[in-house]
């Protein structure tokens, strides 16, 4: 059994992050992590009363075998500082509200891996708010809308994470369709490996991949996309203001890769966020492949031991119904 960090774990992060005379009293690892540990942390004695602490160790990560892909390629396993702090930083930039940060220490310094203190901003995502307070909720999604046209509109004549090099895009011959359209691929055959369903329309699900890929015009311009931007990544602050979790994924890519998510994602209420000018063949073939994305990805998941078993499991059996409902 994975061991959780506990108060006293914390308190010198603490003590640095909001000063020496407050403390730690209760630590709460929250659900949904698979790639850091995400802590809210009580705390006395200080202007603040709860904080979060982003824990990147090796040891909070619940993803098997992905440790040797290359870090630079667009849809490689992105988990550390470096990218949140960039990431976080591009964002503030285009006044695209985050977490306000508090502490950051990638040196080891303080705790044996890469960890950040930022402000526990609310305990309501927009996923939770869009049931329990519709009204609320509303105000959040306009916000969220403006904050992705903001990033959608930032472009670069290369796609990738900010944090890296610029190596990819059309002037070296690869494209960002190529790169979903193999990504695709590859999550077909796993899954064809782990489900007798998908195995059985294997074949037809690789030709509709391939017609719908030789549809594709090359771009060269890319919008900054978070990368999986569902309702559980965004947080509804004070002021009723959307504010982006899990950023580290941020990078320049077509910006219909993050529509298919967000209109999957959201579903009835995705025409608040939909924006005209998204090129409807890009959008059929990264539906797709969206939807095998997110049934092998979560099948490999449940390899592990990851604790929210069902809710994954789910996940995969509702895109593997999308993705065969996608055949012709």
């Amino acid at each position: 059994m994975r061991e959780v960090m506990g108060a006293g774990d914390l308190q010198g992060l603490v003590r640095e992050a909001l000063g020496r005379g407050c403390r730690a009293v209760a630590v709460e690892r929250l659900r949904g992590g698979s790639r850091k540990g995400v802590y809210r942390v009580r705390v006395d004695g200080a202007p603040l009363t709860r904080v979060i602490v982003y824990n990147w160790a090796a040891t909070e990560d619940f993803w098997p075998g992905q440790h040797a892909a290359d870090a630079r390629h667009p849809f490689a396993p992105v988990s550390g500082l470096a990218p949140f702090l960039t990431a976080r930083r591009t964002l503030d930039d285009l006044g695209v509200r985050v977490p306000r940060l508090l502490l950051a220490d990638g040196g080891h310094s303080r705790h044996p891996a890469d960890v950040a203190v930022v402000e526990d901003v609310s305990e309501d995502t927009l996923e939770a708010l869009l049931d329990a307070d519709p009204a609320r909720a509303a105000m959040a999604l306009d916000d969220l809308a403006t904050a992705t046209d903001a990033m959608h509109r930032h472009h670069a004549p290369r796609f990738g994470r900010p944090d890296l090099p610029r190596d990819g895009g059309a002037a070296d011959g690869v494209t960002c369709e190529r790169l979903v359209l193999d990504r695709a691929l590859a999550d077909l055959t796993e899954a064809s490996g782990r489900d007798r369903r998908i195995a059985a329309a294997a074949d037809r699900l690789r030709d509709r991949l391939l017609h719908l890929a030789a549809l594709v015009a090359p771009r060269a311009e890319y919008g900054l996309i978070h990368g999986e931007l569902g309702p559980d990544h965004v947080l509804v602050d004070a002021d009723g203001r959307a504010v982006l979790i899990d950023i580290e994924g941020v990078m320049h890519f077509d910006v219909e890769w993050e529509h298919v998510f967000l209109r999957l994602r959201f579903g009835a209420r995705y025409p608040v966020l939909r924006r005209p000018g998204l090129d409807p063949r890009r959008m059929d073939l990264y539906a797709l492949a969206t939807h095998l994305s997110l049934v092998a990805g979560p099948l490999r998941l449940l390899d592990g031991d990851f604790p929210d078993r069902a809710a994954m499991a789910g996940i995969a059996e509702h895109n593997l119904t999308g993705a065969l409902a996608l055949l012709p």
